[in-house]
């Protein structure tokens, strides 16, 4: 992003003190730094890794796969983070909120969600760890506030100082699908207390992401944050995520669908699992009857979104060369919401969500790298 992109954020933070403007969408994720190779499936088979998922893995596995991989590529990351950097690339107000530690990893992550134009609000690991000072992460923004094998392996009881910031490692095939295996450490510890109030009251949608229902503390954050938009009357949009986490957590994501959220976002595996459905056409049948707005991505199929009138089918954009698939669904919901938050329509969101997709799938990493506002404008969904 250019240094335009940074002022625009701290204008963001400064107008949100004055306690006058409101935010178009806060997301409440992990805050990751992921690091991308290519990988063929013989890569895969070595690592232990099953291709297309996302395993939690412990700081020792993260490190013995990071060791396995060839030339690697970093970058700010974590998928609630980047739909927000999505939506500010659009031009659209976006804030976070996210746990990181105060180690080089936490201050790059910071550095950069804040140059993306996104408002970050850092909360901080466990008290009694080594990392003490925050000078780091604060002084851009001024915070206030402070598959079931690969689940066990997650379980370790590593100090701060040893979990440090979360990272993702992403192996991406030739086919450019994406398997991720994911260390969140200090993310793991986001609970209720790390949820500022009065920020996330101030957004029009709060913005969930699925993967940390696998995180019992961050559950009772979400709640919070739920309860909060609720007592605002703003709207809560929820990512699935994963199918891998649709299936440890269908019970809780139905109970979600019937009483908390308004917005959900799924892929088209992920939805199937979550109605139980034996087909596509069963899911979007009970996805519609739940009376939410809800936005099956297909991948080259395009995407579905439920309307008033029934289902519309949007068409993908055309891509030349994809290069890597991860942070497609993260950019979809990005332009998917900004779309919502300025007078769009659902299908007007699915293509302008389609548009965003089509940018990030052409190039290593999840983050864009074109003018993704420019490209919106262009196609007259600006």
């Amino acid at each position: 992003m250019n240094a335009g992109s940074e002022v625009e954020g701290r204008e963001h933070r400064e107008a949100d003190a004055d306690g006058g403007f409101e935010f178009d969408v806060v997301g409440i994720g992990s805050p990751l730094v992921d690091i991308l190779a290519t990988a063929g499936e013989k890569e895969l088979k070595a690592v232990g890794l099953e291709k297309g998922s996302m395993s939690l893995v412990t700081l020792e596995r993260a490190r013995n796969i990071y060791d396995a991989m060839g030339s690697t590529v970093e970058v700010s990351g974590g998928s609630a983070a980047n739909t927000m950097v999505g939506l500010a690339a659009l031009g659209g107000s976006a804030g976070f909120v996210g746990k990181v530690a105060d180690d080089d990893l936490g201050v790059v992550f910071a550095h950069d969600i804040r140059a993306a134009g996104v408002a970050f609000e850092p909360a901080v690991g466990p008290a009694g760890s080594s990392a003490t000072s925050l000078d780091g992460l604060f002084a851009a923004g001024g915070a206030e506030h402070g598959s079931s094998e690969t689940q066990d392996d997650a379980k370790d009881s590593s100090t701060e100082e040893e979990v440090g910031t979360g990272r993702c490692l992403v192996l991406v095939t030739p086919d450019a699908e994406r398997t991720m295996a994911t260390h969140l450490g200090v993310a793991t510890t986001i609970g209720p207390h790390d949820i500022p109030e009065e920020f996330v009251a101030r957004h029009q949608i709060v913005y969930l992401e699925g993967y940390l229902w696998d995180l019992p503390p961050a559950i009772e954050a979400m709640r919070k944050a739920i309860s909060i938009a609720h007592e605002f009357d703003r709207s809560v949009a929820l990512s699935l995520s994963d199918p891998f986490c649709v299936e440890r957590h269908q019970d809780e994501f139905l109970e979600l669908v019937q009483e908390d959220i308004d917005i959900l976002f799924g892929n088209e595996e992920e939805v199937t699992r979550l109605f139980k459905a034996t087909c596509f056409e069963d899911a979007i049948n009970a996805a519609s009857e739940t009376g939410l707005l809800v936005a099956v991505t297909r991948g080259p199929l395009g995407s579905v979104v439920t309307t008033p009138h029934g289902p519309v089918s949007v068409p993908a954009e055309e891509v030349e060369n994809v290069v890597d698939t991860t942070g497609a669904g993260d950019l979809y919901a990005a332009g998917f919401l900004y779309a919502l938050c300025h007078d769009l329509r659902p299908q007007e969101a699915a293509q302008l969500g389609g548009l965003c997709a089509s940018e990030v799938i052409g190039h290593m990493g999840a983050r864009p790298q074109a003018d993704l506002g420019e490209m919106a404008r262009r196609a007259g969904l600006k």
